[in-house]
This record gives C-alpha cells, structure tokens and sequence, in this order.
C-alpha cells in the first residue's frame, strides 16, 4: 500500500469546539445521537456518506453473518488470554483480533479484490464477464496464488450464509453486479483449477458490500469489526464458564515432543 506524501496533518473525518462535535459534517449531538443506528454510523464513519437503505440493509447482514464461527484460534487466543489475565479485556480482545489474516477474516478483502480485478479487465478489455474471469483466474493458478472465498472444509456445497446474503442483497434492491461477478469465479473454477469449489462467506461479503458503495481497501474492517462483538460474547461467557485454561490443557495433553533427547537421557 502507498503512503501518502502528505506535510500537513488533516482529517475529514471529525473535529470538535467547546460546545460542538463534528462526525463528517453532521453534529454527533443533534444530527447522529438517537437518530443513526451503529451500522449507520460505521457506514458513514468509513465512506463519508450516509447509506442508503440498501447499504443499511446490506451491512447489518454481513456483520450478523460473520461475527459467531464458534471456537476457532482467534477465539482461543482471545479466552485464553483472558484466562491469564482477567483484568485486560481489551488485550484478550486484541489478542484474537490480531489473528485475523489471509486465512482468518482476511479472505473477505482478497476476495474483494479479486472481483474488482474481474471488473477492471472486463470494462478495460471490452470482453465477456466469462472471458475476463478465466483470464484472472488463469493468472492466480499461474502465479500460485490461492482463489480466495471458494470452498469450506465443512460446507462442500455452497455455505448457507451465501444465499441468505444474496437475497438480502437481492430484496434491497442493492447493485447485484458483484454477486454475478461471484457466481461467474464459482462457475469458471472447474475450468481453470479442474474441481469445484463453492461460494463461503468471504466471498459473498465483498460481493454484497461492493454492490452498496462500500470501498475495497476497507472489506477487511468488516469481519473484524463484526468479530469484535463475537470474541465479547465469548468473554462475557468466559467469566460465567471458563475454558481458557482447559483449551491450554487439552493443547498440551495432546502435545508430543519430538526433538532431540540430551545423550544422559539414553
């Protein structure tokens, strides 16, 4: 990512006076308090712009959908840390936050950018939506670059949370380009990796979000942010019904040393 050759620090995002904020140009005391609901306010937050009803509709679907997956490492570390340190909720939060990359979270932005590289081509190269998937699908295999969003180790069909997306989309009236971007990869991966993999939420997320404005570089705030809400409900349990040192343990009962042994123990 480029950085900016900016000299003079600036924001257009808030600023504030003795007896006024500013949010993106709307007083937060009369304007956004009591009159946007969160899902609002973080669409604003990130695009600058109010969302439509689509938009609302859209993003209040894809945080609902990705911010449970039961007691996957993220979560681990998080209840774990908490375990050992009661007193930091916000470092047993950061702790499973800072799990979120390529391969947790993280394929919802590469997904995205995978379907804005579709998009590009097509309209650059004045082809077929078909054409221009294959072509980019061509170069990740060429370049060993994994499909990001296509196949689930538990759903080897299409993973529900899919379809359920889709329609909320659909029924909003949202711009449903992406989606059909989406639905083309799933149909061109037989041809290009030689077996199908289907849809999973990381790659219905970026579909639905880039059909209601919402900007590439910030798909990846999505699941964190949605994730944030999940990993409190998992402390909040954790302190009625701990598991954070029983995960420990059952990682180290199952542990097996296979190194080398100091010649005094033969």
């Amino acid at each position: 990512m480029k950085i900016g050759k900016e000299t003079e620090v600036s924001t257009a995002i808030s600023t504030s006076t003795a007896d006024q904020i500013v949010v993106r140009g709307k007083d937060l005391c009369v304007d956004l308090i009591g009159k946007v609901d969160f899902t609002g306010y973080f669409y604003l937050l990130v695009t600058g712009q109010a969302p439509t009803p689509a938009a609302s509709a859209v993003l209040n679907a894809t945080l609902v959908a990705i911010a449970e997956h039961g007691l996957v490492p993220s979560v681990q570390a998080s209840r774990m840390t908490y375990a050992a340190a009661p007193d930091a909720l916000q470092g047993a939060v950061a702790a499973g936050i800072l799990g979120c990359g390529s391969v947790i979270l993280g394929a919802s932005e590469t997904a995205g950018i995978l379907f804005h590289e579709i998009e590009q081509k097509a309209v650059r190269e004045d082809c077929g939506l078909r054409d221009a998937t294959i072509a980019i699908l061509t170069e990740y295999r060429a370049q060993r670059k994994a499909i990001p969003g296509y196949g689930h180790p538990l759903h080897k069909e299409r993973d529900p949370r899919v379809n359920a997306l889709f329609e909320v989309a659909r029924s909003a009236g949202a711009s449903m380009k992406y989606v059909e971007i989406a639905e083309a990869v799933e149909d061109a991966i037989p041809d290009v990796v030689g077996k199908s993999l289907k849809l999973n939420v990381s790659a219905a997320i970026p579909a639905v979000l880039l059909g209601v404005g919402f900007p590439v570089q910030s798909l990846k705030g999505v699941p964190i942010l949605a994730r944030t809400a999940g990993l409190i409900g998992h402390l909040a349990e954790e302190v009625e019904r701990p598991i954070g040192f029983a995960l420990s343990y059952q990682a180290s009962k199952e542990l097996r040393y296979d190194g080398d042994m100091p010649a005094s123990a033969n």
